[in-house]
């Protein structure tokens, strides 16, 4: 544990990635408490609520090798965000409907940026201290579902409470990725050392390809 806060690079990747994943846990154990909070059918949002996990599985599942880490998980946050804060609007500019919709893509895109920020994690860290990032980043997304209850009470009065914190949080909390390195199709290292090479090599490299 000592290993990830002793490093820079380290401690930036994890501090990134523990925020980004308080927003995602924060609208992922949220969104399905709060459609209450909504106009429409209680049992029909959640039947859709509970039926949008599997297709956000098979999308994770079949895309994961094709898609960058970084920038879907920027596209797919933003989508949650965007969707959730549609739902403050009222009944008589967006229909129950259209509500329950708008709720509904937004928790499929919460569901698959969970999947992805969890795969993104385990290739951000090497192998020594794999297993103290991800439960560190585990912790954060518990630390979501801890405030998600209490924004759940206060959007009972006002709906922007929960939809509207929710939607602005995940935003803002995903932000902190564009810090991050992509990893996509990158060989996972063993140690610290032979990372922080890969890091130094990666940032000294950076202009060079740039100006070329």
């Amino acid at each position: 544990m000592r290993m990830l806060w002793e490093r820079k690079w380290a401690r930036r990747r994890l501090t990134a990635i523990m925020t980004a994943c308080l927003g995602v846990g924060l609208v992922y154990y949220g969104m399905p408490l709060n459609v209450g909070n909504l106009s429409s059918n209680l049992y029909l949002s959640m039947t859709f609520n509970a039926l949008a996990e599997f297709p956000s599985s098979l999308v994770t599942f079949f895309l994961v090798g094709r898609i960058n880490r970084r920038s879907s998980l920027l596209t797919f946050t933003t989508i949650s965000g965007i969707c959730s804060l549609f739902c403050v609007l009222d009944n008589t500019f967006v229909p129950e409907r259209v509500q329950m919709i708008f709720e509904v893509i937004s928790f499929f895109s919460t569901c698959t940026s969970f999947n992805i920020v969890m795969i993104y994690t385990i290739e951000l860290f090497p192998t020594c201290v794999r297993n103290s990032a991800l439960a560190l980043v585990r912790q954060a997304l518990v630390l979501g579902s801890v405030l998600a209850p209490v924004l759940v009470v206060e959007g009972r009065k006002k709906k922007f409470l929960s939809f509207g914190v929710f939607g602005l949080i995940i935003i803002c909390c995903c932000l902190f990725a564009v810090c991050l390195p992509e990893t996509k199709e990158r060989s996972m290292c063993d140690t610290m050392e032979e990372e922080e090479y890969k890091e130094v090599n990666q940032s000294s490299n950076g202009p060079q390809q740039l100006v070329t």
